[in-house]
């Protein structure tokens, strides 16, 4: 299967996404060395949400970052563009309402969710500002949102030797768990060249989100940045 590039055109990344969907979480478990779940609790935590609330996760996938949302009794709605997740999500939790749309796009209404959420998709956005504009527009004024994603660590040299196993190992031991090296050739350079903390801060900023503020996680391997609507 043809890997996607840089320019992250949608068919591209999709596409890739659905060659790899069933075996997607376990190969996140295995590269992370099991971090991902804690990144997800947290950015659950985060997003704070309360039962009832409606809730936005985009880039979803297989749900699997929806499901702690669904189990505490909210009612979270998993979106992604790849159909190839989206029905696995739906072959393990057949409960969940997944919806196929495009992070720039969105299909719903103004004003529609509480909170919206993404962990590990934004910089596989092909416009991050578009996103970011759109998820703005879907949230009720006081409505807040959290990106949990992958960034810069913060001790230069554990930052060196990250790099290094992230552009050298990660696609090598992926290819073997998914036999698709190539698509994880393209995540460890998207990461690579994704902005930093503030960069990103920056960007949410200008898309008209407030009380924008970031936390890093295990070293800023991972940043969770959060804002808020203006009411």
């Amino acid at each position: 299967m043809s890997r996607a590039s840089l320019d992250k055109k949608p068919a591209e990344v999709a596409s890739m996404f659905d060659g790899i969907a069933s075996k997607y979480d376990v190969t996140n478990d295995i590269m992370s060395l099991g971090q991902d779940r804690r990144w997800r609790r947290l950015t659950v935590d985060a997003v704070a949400a309360l039962p009832g609330e409606r809730v936005l996760d985009l880039a979803a996938g297989t749900g699997t970052s929806s499901e702690p949302f669904a189990d505490d009794g909210v009612e979270v709605v998993p979106c992604d563009f790849s159909i190839g997740m989206l029905r696995e999500g739906k072959r393990r939790r057949p409960d969940l309402p997944f919806v196929a749309g495009d992070a720039t796009h969105l299909p719903f209404a103004d004003e529609s969710f509480d909170a919206v959420t993404i962990s590990f998709g934004l910089r596989n956005v092909v416009d991050t500002s578009a996103a970011l504009r759109e998820m703005l527009r879907v949230v009720r004024p006081g409505g807040r949102v959290v990106i949990c994603e992958f960034s810069q660590p913060t001790w230069k040299p554990f930052r060196t030797v990250y790099t290094g196993y992230l552009m050298r190992l990660l696609p090598r031991v992926a290819g073997l768990v998914t036999k698709d090296p190539g698509s994880y050739d393209y995540l460890a350079e998207s990461i690579r060249s994704w902005p930093d903390q503030p960069a990103l801060a920056h960007l949410m900023i200008d898309a008209g989100w407030d009380s924008v503020a970031y936390r890093n996680v295990t070293g800023g391997v991972v940043a969770l940045h959060r804002g808020t609507r203006p009411a």
